[in-house]
């Protein structure tokens, strides 16, 4: 493959990073952080034009980029027209930084209580995003590898695979529970700054900029003197830097052991065994953690050992009713939304997992709102959503070994709603999409239309084995980076969901429809570039434009880059040379383009 078309399969994020002239800067920020580097003076590069037009971009295409804090302004109120105006906001904002109150809302837990979020303003956030980047290759540096929370290219799959793999693998048989109390809440400020210090986070103006940004008022609320807010565009990073020590502390316990023979790991660990170490692992995703251990009596130690290190170090209470040593091979232990438990099979003893309890009541009652909605509008845009709820919730899953026989007894026990709701108001045949006969085609349930659309089975799943963290991706590192780019085959099932759920407002239902089949059928690529197509950075483009006489079916459409969409119907000759530049396009992309561009009567560029 040549060097022009890797440049077309980078991710969106690494694409923005490198058009604002921003990658080397945070690979050296990474780099240096690797070697113990402190740094003094990172203000400087929070503050540069290109960090803050990068914030913007990011942000902007953000989801919740819409979501008014206390101010209600948009970040389609800001910026858009004049970036030079809001780079000098940006700026004499942080040379004087004072945080503007933050939004409470409180949003009901399906196990009972209330979780509390706290919306930033707009500005708040943009501020937020810039320290963001500069901090993120600082952090992933530092950060312990099987910590898999709110971290770039690591997933719950991840962690579920680390799991999976200790058990079978490792046969640590125990498992301790630890559930931090109100973690987010009870988070310490002062602690939280000494811990970014000793990470080499050492510029005071900036350290201020966070202190003050954690003690933002909180409408109806108050002053913070603890926590962390939910919601937050920081507040994740802080959270993984407190409890970064945690992960670490576990590690030195047993696999980070330093001996004083060069020890290969599995002769490392057999000469450990003779010692009064504690053999344990851990794995966590954000406050959401389990450590593995060969025996009860080893992991009641590790109990009430990170109980003890946790108030001590932390100022962190564990909920003592949720915290436990579960047997494996005799009980259930629960992990993000799934349980696993070790069973015989033949001669071996093996993990098996299951879609948890709760998760089960969870997945349950949003299928029946989703059929109430559907049975309410019986229209193809709530018909979609319902399928991307459907297809989501099978993509979450698909780890568990025993997800078929969970997701057909779910079948079962929404089945009389699914057909009292929907008797009336189904159609006798219909569509049955492309993504439908992707993913659905080999199952031979019986199918349902409404809205001459066909509903995506919900017994229609199978058992997929959860995929281990790569070693050595890494957004700051060109070989870490080439990793990503490998990576990125086959479709993004959350931007599947993401077109299904948010058809495009004034486009017919056709045109909604073929947009899923087309971004299926082109495997989530640009059929331009073939670069991965990215929320908010894709369109769907009619090859004859409707006002020469064309229509939504599917042949006169193509998925295309917002970027190639411009180009596509630019006439001006600095919009042209601007959008041309910054595609670089090869030899076969621009034979593609200009294929489009005559198709709705422009010349060849």
């Amino acid at each position: 493959m040549t060097t022009e078309k890797m440049k077309h399969k980078k991710k969106q994020k690494l694409r923005n990073n490198e058009y604002y002239n921003n990658q080397a800067i945070y690979d050296d920020i990474y780099t240096k952080s690797l070697k113990g580097y402190k740094f003094k003076n990172l203000m400087d590069i929070v503050m540069t034009e290109e960090n803050i037009l990068l914030s913007y971009r990011n942000i902007k295409k953000n989801k919740g980029s819409k979501t008014a804090g206390i101010n209600k302004n948009t970040i389609i109120e800001i910026g858009n027209s004049n970036p030079e105006e809001l780079v000098e906001y940006v700026r004499n904002r942080l040379n004087n930084y004072e945080p503007q109150a933050i939004r409470r809302v409180e949003i009901e837990k399906e196990s009972g209580g209330i979780r509390p979020l706290g919306i930033s303003t707009i500005e708040d956030r943009l501020i937020q995003q810039c320290i963001k980047q500069v901090l993120e290759p600082i952090c992933e540096a530092k950060f312990y590898k099987h910590s898999y929370g709110f971290r770039a290219n690591r997933s719950t799959e991840h962690a579920i695979a680390r799991a999976m793999k200790l058990i079978n693998i490792a046969k640590l048989h125990y498992a301790v529970d630890i559930d931090i109390k109100a973690f987010f809440d009870n988070v310490n400020h002062e602690k939280l700054l000494k811990q970014m210090w000793t990470m080499g986070i050492q510029d005071k103006n900036l350290l201020s900029i966070i202190s003050k940004a954690l003690k933002a008022e909180v409408t109806g609320i108050g002053i913070p003197e603890k926590g962390t807010v939910q919601g937050g565009i920081i507040s994740p990073l802080l959270s993984n830097i407190v409890l970064n020590e945690l992960d670490w502390w576990v590690s030195s316990q047993w696999e980070s052991f330093m001996t004083e023979h060069n020890y290969s790991s599995r002769n490392k660990y057999r000469a450990m065994k003779n010692t009064n170490l504690k053999e344990m692992f851990i794995v966590r995703y954000a406050d959401d953690l389990k450590i593995f251990c060969r025996n009860h009596k080893t992991a009641q130690k590790a109990l009430m050992a990170v109980k003890k290190w946790l108030k001590e170090r932390l100022g962190l209470e564990i909920n003592s009713e949720k915290s436990e040593v579960v047997n494996l091979r005799k009980n259930y232990s629960n992990f993000l939304g799934f349980k696993m438990k070790v069973i015989n099979k033949g001669y071996k003893k093996v993990a098996t997992s299951r879609v948890s309890d709760k998760a089960r009541k969870k997945i349950i009652n949003k299928i029946k709102e989703k059929i109430k909605a559907i049975q309410k509008n019986t229209k193809t845009d709530e018909v979609n959503k319902y399928n991307a709820s459907i297809l989501g919730m099978h993509n979450y899953y698909r780890n568990a070994t025993q997800v078929s026989l969970a997701f057909y007894e779910i079948a079962f026990l929404v089945s009389k709603s699914l057909y009292n709701r929907t008797k009336k108001i189904r159609s006798e045949t219909g569509l049955k999409s492309k993504a439908y006969l992707k993913y659905y085609g080999k199952y031979k349930y019986k199918t349902i239309y409404i809205a001459k659309v066909a509903l995506f089975p919900i017994g229609g799943i199978s058992t997929k084995d959860a995929l281990h963290h790569v070693n050595g991706i890494c957004n700051y590192t060109e070989e870490g980076r080439k990793k990503i780019h490998e990576n990125l085959k086959g479709i993004n099932k959350a931007i599947l969901q993401y077109i299904m759920r948010n058809p495009v407002n004034g486009q017919s239902s056709e045109y909604n429809d073929n947009r899923i089949s087309l971004y299926v059928a082109q495997y989530g690529k640009c059929s331009v570039t073939g670069e991965t197509l990215k929320i908010g950075e894709m369109e769907a483009h009619h090859k004859k434009p409707k006002s020469l006489g064309g229509s939504d079916e599917y042949n006169n459409l193509t998925f295309v880059l917002s970027d190639v969409h411009k180009l596509i119907h630019a006439i001006a000759d600095k919009t042209v040379k601007e959008y041309k530049e910054k595609l670089k396009l090869d030899k076969e992309g621009l034979e593609k383009l200009n294929k489009l561009r005559l198709k709705v009567g422009n010349c060849v560029i």
